[in-house]
């Protein structure tokens, strides 16, 4: 008979914190399915949209390589590779080599890109508002020691 090794002992959630948790990822999937249609509506996949994003959100005057998109977006490098090529392709992004590293592509976006995304980026903006109060109710449940 093989020995199951002790658990560690953390206390049980209460209710109020089980109920916390299932309203916050309640609100996630709400968040990303308002994402996901307004990036359609925007004429762009919600890939792309994410992919935008997260190009425009590294620190101001980072050129993105697509190593550091694919660990971004959190998908596979060949994959960031695909995204970045039909980005490229839709006149959303730039792509060079490295200067320093030849093997390394990094993107830039476009104008088209910077415009697409500072409108979706004020839609997102005006429903993380709309969500605030239901998020800090739920951020404000008591922390468990």
């Amino acid at each position: 008979m093989t020995r199951r090794p002790a658990a560690r002992t953390m206390p049980r959630p209460s209710q109020a914190e089980y109920e916390a948790l299932s309203e916050f990822r309640y609100l996630i999937r709400c968040f990303l399915e308002f994402s996901q249609d307004a990036a359609r509506k925007a004429g762009l996949a919600p890939a792309q949209h994410q992919a935008l994003l997260a190009i425009r959100g590294f620190p101001a005057g980072h050129a993105v390589s697509v190593g550091e998109l694919a660990e971004r977006l959190r998908i596979r490098h060949h994959s960031a590779v695909e995204l970045v090529d039909r980005l490229f392709t839709a006149g959303l992004v730039t792509r060079a080599s490295d200067e320093q590293d030849h093997r390394r592509v990094l993107v830039r976006l476009t104008a088209l890109a910077e415009d697409h995304l500072a409108a979706l980026s004020s839609a997102h903006l005006d429903e993380l508002s709309r969500l605030e109060p239901s998020l800090k109710k739920i951020l404000a449940i008591k922390k468990r020691k």
